[in-house]
């Protein structure tokens, strides 16, 4: 059942949202979680791309209906307490909505396990499409960032859960007229809610696309999130973009090899970018449909393999807290970053 909002609950929210986009940039940054605003400085270390639970059954059919949340619970909680056992604290939550975002489900994991779990706003045009409900296709830029602002303002799905990033998605390549939409979208969105773009890319074409598109509207590159950054194989693009202020998320270490991060990681410190620099799994993934949820791939692959292999590189302990807290908390931390040309 939706939480039950309380008469005058929008009052704490109005106060909280005046006071970050009234910030300039030294002063302290809040993060919101699914359970409240912290400031970001309680972030502690971070997985900044993670999935509880997807259904990529397609916008039009997708509903919280076709599973049992306690289900998911007895599957991922184990999960997520081995995370927060080998060091986590901060979870970043990147199901979008039409996906399989489900934010009273986040709400009673970070209960349950302890961790800070942070939810999203946006759509997800990746996939060709099919997690974008039918309302993208027909409504312009501004009534799409209306929907998302109003769920930062007001909460998710009639919840008190409110978002504390913006998700989007799209195809490798160069961008459609759909996506660039959403693009814009977030970008409006961002310059009323100061909530960071984490976008889902991929190879650099796209994410250079994009951040064309976020300075024309007015929005610097140090509120974009360029997901997937792994994908693009020329370093010297990574390079490029973290220049300009970009923070490149290596984010799928679930599937690949500590070996090829700490060659991604190590190019960037070599250019002295490594605050530039996020790093996660993309891994968990309870498959709506499937018995059990299906594989469930864990979150401890960074704690147990890449941060002895960084060791072994030379990496210090301040630049692996560098990686895990202070980055994340530069990147999430709340507040509008205008783009001046």
């Amino acid at each position: 059942m939706p939480v039950k909002k309380k008469k005058y609950q929008w009052i704490p929210l109005l106060l909280f949202c005046f006071f970050i986009l009234s910030c300039s940039p030294d002063r302290d940054l809040m993060v919101m979680t699914v359970r409240e605003a912290i400031n970001a400085d309680s972030l502690g270390v971070c997985l900044t791309h993670e999935h509880v639970l997807v259904d990529f059954i397609g916008a039009d059919s997708v509903t919280p209906d076709s599973y049992d949340p306690q289900d998911v619970i007895q599957v991922v909680l184990p999960f997520l307490m081995e995370a927060k056992e080998l060091g986590c604290q901060t979870f970043f939550e990147c199901t979008p909505a039409y996906l399989g975002r489900d934010p009273e489900l986040l709400l009673k994991l970070s209960k349950l396990s302890g961790l800070q779990i942070v939810t999203n706003t946006g759509y997800y045009g990746a996939r060709n499409d099919q997690h974008i409900p039918k309302h993208v296709f027909s409504e312009t830029a501004v009534q799409l960032a209306d929907r998302w602002i109003s769920e930062w303002k007001s909460g998710i799905d009639g919840t008190e859960i409110r978002p504390g990033f913006i998700k989007i998605g799209v195809d490798p390549g160069s961008l459609s007229e759909l996506h660039r939409k959403i693009v814009k979208a977030a970008a409006l969105t961002h310059l009323k809610t100061g909530l960071a773009i984490a976008a889902h890319t991929g190879p650099a074409i796209g994410a250079f696309e994009e951040i064309e598109i976020l300075k024309e509207s007015g929005v610097d590159p140090s509120a974009f999130i360029w997901i997937h950054a792994q994908n693009e194989k020329s370093l010297g693009l990574h390079i490029k973009a973290a220049r300009l202020g970009v923070f490149v998320s290596f984010d799928g270490l679930g599937w690949g090899s500590s070996e090829e991060y700490v060659k991604l990681i190590s190019n960037m410190k070599s250019q002295n970018l490594l605050h530039q620099v996020l790093i996660s799994h993309d891994a968990g993934w309870y498959h709506v449909g499937e018995p059990g949820g299906g594989q469930f791939k864990d979150f401890g692959k960074l704690f147990r393999e890449l941060i002895p292999a960084l060791k072994q590189a030379g990496f210090n302990q301040d630049e692996i807290d560098q990686l895990l807290i202070t980055n994340p908390r530069n990147a999430f931390g709340i507040r509008v970053r205008k783009y001046k040309n």
